[in-house]
């Protein structure tokens, strides 16, 4: 077992070397300050517990030790909780300021509610679902100003407080609630990999070709020199990837529509979750349309019969796990809705596609890593091809 763990742990130390060495180059006028390389010490712990946690045999060993003595489930966000506040502090910030409880809340709520559970079955419930709601709605609406930013002076790809919150959720969710095929480890394989380069490929085809035809896109070239540019691209793919994927797909893929493919998969039917998810978010897509300034008013409520369709149709044809799909279109839709403060009614309705297309790559490698690249190119597309969105 232990020479299956420094297996595991050696592609994690590899690609977090990778990651710091990326971070140095952006930011070599500040490499001689000791608070860069203070913080250089906090990337490289925080993110190789990113790359290894959701390790199959780093798993089995955290829950082997959760089974023996649960009470020691609450040393991992007692050592998160520390981590992030002698960071503030080593940085002259107060940790006690501000959001100091909601920090608090985000890092121990989710693991007392599953160490709190008395279902010890494992099939999934309404309570996982609550307990899923309750962790992620704070992250979104409330703000914890000591974010933590790595590094505090210089350019970094993401804060602190965000690492906290993906670790925390692989933890409590696939850790001590013990759901399965979350899928948040780095693996390297070519299929993987063309799944995900043919999912954003099909998928930004058809943005191109619907773009173009409504003037939802131009193309407006780059006005900085060539070396710049790259420069420019490779830091926002790897602060989209580490920053906005792997914390979107994590939640929307790896654990909500895991355990929407898991519950509806324990039920005798499909359909019912497919009629109610597909009355309650086409309801959602139509008020979209309507509330929003544009033209297309129909289009999200078209996107969602679209998929929800494709979903019918698949489900019908009996060639895949029952549910599966049902997931997939009920997590796309919802993923697209959200996006709602955009304001724009064709970006909700291609948000929606977008969802589908990540949810489909999640489904195809069971990996988190993979649905992130996808999600990256998507959003870094309109930048490495020179391109504008209208609204």
């Amino acid at each position: 077992m232990k020479n299956k763990i420094q297996q595991s742990f050696k592609p994690c130390i590899l690609i977090t070397t990778v990651l710091t060495i990326f971070l140095f180059l952006f930011n070599l006028d500040q490499i001689s300050s000791p608070g860069f390389l203070i913080s250089i010490t906090f990337f490289f712990l925080v993110y190789l517990l990113i790359f290894s946690i959701g390790k199959e045999n780093i798993l089995v060993l955290y829950q082997g030790w959760i089974q023996r003595k649960r009470n020691s489930a609450l040393i991992f966000p007692a050592i998160l909780f520390l981590i992030f506040d002698t960071y503030l502090m080593i940085n002259g910030q107060n940790p006690l300021k501000d959001n100091f409880l909601l920090v608090l809340y985000i890092l121990f709520f989710p693991v007392v509610a599953f160490m709190l559970r008395k279902d010890t079955s494992k099939k999934i419930g309404w309570f996982d679902f609550t307990v899923f709601v309750l962790t992620l709605l704070p992250t979104a609406f409330v703000e914890v100003k000591q974010q933590g930013e790595l590094p505090f002076k210089g350019v970094g790809f993401d804060s602190l407080f965000h690492v906290m919150i993906i670790l925390t959720a692989i933890y409590s969710f696939g850790i001590v609630r013990g759901i399965k095929e979350i899928g948040f480890f780095p693996e390297w394989k070519w299929k993987s990999f063309l799944t995900a380069i043919s999912s954003w490929t099909t998928f930004y085809i058809l943005v191109l070709i619907l773009g173009f035809s409504v003037d939802f896109i131009r193309v407006i070239g780059y006005s900085e020199p060539f070396g710049l540019v790259i420069k420019s691209v490779l830091f926002t793919l790897i602060g989209t990837y580490l920053h906005t994927a792997l914390f979107e797909e994590l939640f929307f893929r790896g654990i909500l529509q895991n355990m929407l493919a898991k519950r509806i998969a324990q039920a005798r039917s499909w359909k019912i979750f497919w009629a109610i998810g597909f009355v309650i978010l086409l309801g959602c897509a139509i008020l979209t349309g309507y509330t929003l300034d544009g033209k297309m008013k129909w289009f999200p409520a078209f996107i969602t019969v679209l998929l929800f369709t494709a979903a019918w149709l698949i489900e019908k044809s009996g060639k895949f796990q029952m549910g599966l799909y049902t997931s997939l279109a009920l997590t796309g839709v919802t993923f697209g809705l959200v996006h709602y403060h955009a304001k724009s009614i064709i970006y909700i309705g291609l948000a929606c596609v977008a969802g589908w297309a990540y949810g489909y790559t999640y489904i195809k490698t069971k990996n988190v890593f993979y649905s992130a690249l996808v999600h990256t190119l998507v959003n870094t597309s309109v930048m490495i091809f020179g391109l504008k969105m209208m609204r």
